[in-house]
This record gives structure tokens, C-alpha cells and sequence, in this order.
């Protein structure tokens, strides 16, 4: 598999303890990016390059591969979409973004 999985060695981790496996896959350049923008809706491909600017067509293409294999995210008529899954994912990861705004805004303050 061409992705992070549990149980292989992955960035942080050499027994690719299921936490690190997803890590690694979460913080591989726009990974999040594209969950996140998954979230409002499908998106042709052409959509996911203007929203990540300066990202080349080879690596959005790897990641939404990576992507597909994690079960993240799917091909349909209208684009990429999120699959329950990738659905849920986000659903954990949403308050995770909340709490980052809070703790930049903390930083500002010091």
C-alpha cells in the first residue's frame, strides 16, 4: 500500500501504531487540506488545485490516491467526495481547527 497503514513502520513510529499510521497520513501536505475542503461539498479535480494554489498536479494526484486507499475520500459523478469515513474524520478534526484558532489567538496575546 502506497499510503501510512497500521501495524507498517510510518514517520514517528517503527510498529506503525494505528495513531502514527494516521498521523503520518494526516500530515503529509495537503492531506488535511483536502478533507477539509472535501467537507462543504464533492470537487472535480481542477477545484482541489485552485483551492490548494501552489500545489503541482503530480502531488494532488498522489495524495487524493493516498486518500482513496485510507477510504478518506471517493470518486463520484459530480468529483471527489468524502466517504463516511472521511466524513468522520473531519467531524474529529473540526474541533482540533477550533481549538488551533484559539491557541493562535492566545499566542498573539503573549
Amino acid at each position: 500500500m502506497a499510503f501510512p497503514t497500521p501495524g507498517s513502520p510510518v514517520r514517528g513510529s517503527r510498529s506503525g501504531q494505528p495513531i502514527m499510521a494516521l498521523l503520518d497520513l494526516l500530515g503529509r501536505s495537503w492531506a488535511m487540506g483536502i478533507i477539509w475542503h472535501l467537507s462543504a461539498g464533492p470537487r472535480t479535480f481542477r477545484q482541489l488545485q485552485d483551492y490548494c494554489e501552489t500545489i503541482s498536479p503530480t502531488t494532488l494526484n498522489k495524495r487524493l490516491k493516498e486518500l482513496i486507499q485510507a477510504r478518506f475520500i471517493e470518486r463520484t459523478v459530480d468529483g471527489y467526495a468524502l466517504t463516511p469515513m472521511g466524513k468522520e474524520v473531519f467531524a474529529l478534526l473540526s474541533p482540533l481547527g477550533r481549538w488551533a484558532n484559539n491557541w493562535a489567538e492566545g499566542l498573539k496575546e503573549v
